[in-house]
């Protein structure tokens, strides 16, 4: 059996659970922890990593596809895994091409470390305060959007420090989410996506060792490494809103079933088809751009990744958009299952870039100029 293979399985297998499980964890604004216990338990946090360092030796696409296929039942589960992995999947493309990483990498597959990222919050800039220690850093700051906090173990951030030779640097770092210091705030109360555990993480005067920093850039600049975190991980945190507009549309086909003699109904549901198209197309475009790691890190490249995701968002809310509207009033019910996946898929657009910084970015580098002014 191929890895792919099993692992769809085992996520076909878990799918029931998921859904079953999904309305009450978004009622109640729950973390996912019983069905991170069951991938951990599968090994899919450790799916990514490539066999030689212990792990399940799946492709960039297969896990990708694989997010997708989780969010047809629980987009919130999809999209905190999704953070997990593109921290991952850096991780491997960094080890594959010769950079340090394979210590993380086989922490990750020994114990199926949760990996959680602040790294969309804080951009070129970063944010935080950094004081110099003997032996490395004071960091103090407040890191949003930690999906998957209330389970994670090691943290994966950045904060702005002032070198006395170098001038403005972003120094990027791991925090064990256990350390003297970090406090995982209860604080992830939103529309969508509420069983995410986006929480916010502070760091209060925590200590960062001098050989714990992985990559020192210049603050407010692109960096190379950029470019390899956009291009590996766009079609990863797209990929649980592709399966949310995939999920709509089997409802709007259902709904349509039920109201087929109504023309604007048949139309509407064709307008669903023709959005969920275009979302696919771009999803697939991202995948190949990333092919499966072997690329060099090109702005070139982030820039085709950052405009497939802005045309897959879009379409996968407009997507959810049509399936509301097949649907009509039943779609406001909960049990009917649209009403989730409308203010899921609302999410898509705030990952990087959002749409008008995605605008700008392209046409800095269509003119040749930096990305970031």
């Amino acid at each position: 059996m191929t890895t792919a293979n099993r692992f769809f399985e085992i996520v076909q297998k878990l799918a029931p659970r998921f859904a079953e499980r999904a309305a009450a964890a978004d009622v109640e604004g729950r973390f996912v922890s019983e069905n991170y216990a069951d991938l951990k338990e599968a090994r899919l946090m450790s799916a990514l990593v490539p066999t030689e360092l212990g792990g399940g030796g799946a492709t960039h696409g297969e896990v990708c596809q694989l997010l997708r296929e989780i969010a047809h039942s629980c987009g919130s589960t999809a999209l905190a895994l999704s953070m997990h992995t593109h921290l991952v999947a850096a991780a491997v493309w960094r080890h594959k091409h010769g950079q340090p990483a394979e210590a993380l990498l086989r922490k990750v597959a020994a114990s199926e470390l949760v990996l959680v990222s602040t790294g969309a919050g804080d951009w070129v800039e970063s944010h935080g305060t950094v004081e110099r220690a003997t032996g490395g850093y004071r960091v103090s700051a407040v890191k949003g959007f930690g999906s998957g906090s209330p389970v994670g173990n090691l943290l994966l951030t950045s904060a702005p420090y002032q070198d006395p030779e170098r001038g403005w640097e972003v120094l990027v770092f791991p925090v064990p989410l256990n350390a003297p210091g970090v406090t995982v705030r209860n604080d992830w109360d939103a529309m969508g996506m509420r069983a995410t555990g986006s929480n916010s993480v502070e760091l209060k005067d925590v200590f960062v060792a001098d050989d714990a920093i992985s990559v020192r850039r210049p603050r407010g600049q692109w960096h190379p490494s950029w470019s390899v975190t956009i291009t590996v991980a766009g079609p990863i945190y797209i990929a649980p809103y592709i399966g949310i507009a995939e999920r709509a549309a089997v409802l709007a086909r259902e709904a349509a079933s039920r109201r087929s003699s109504d023309p604007a109904v048949i139309q509407t549901l064709g307008e669903v088809g023709n959005a969920l198209t275009t979302a696919q197309m771009a999803f697939r475009e991202m995948i190949e751009i990333a092919n499966n790691f072997d690329f060099a890190p090109k702005t070139e490249d982030a820039d085709r990744v950052l405009i497939r995701k802005t045309i897959a968002a879009n379409a996968a809310i407009a997507t959810v958009n049509k399936a509301v509207e097949v649907a009509g009033g039943r779609a406001l019910f909960r049990n009917v299952g649209i009403e989730r996946l409308w203010r899921d898929v609302q999410g898509a657009p705030f990952h990087p870039l959002p749409e008008k910084r995605q605008l700008a970015f392209s046409g800095r580098v269509a003119l040749g100029l930096p990305p970031v002014g």
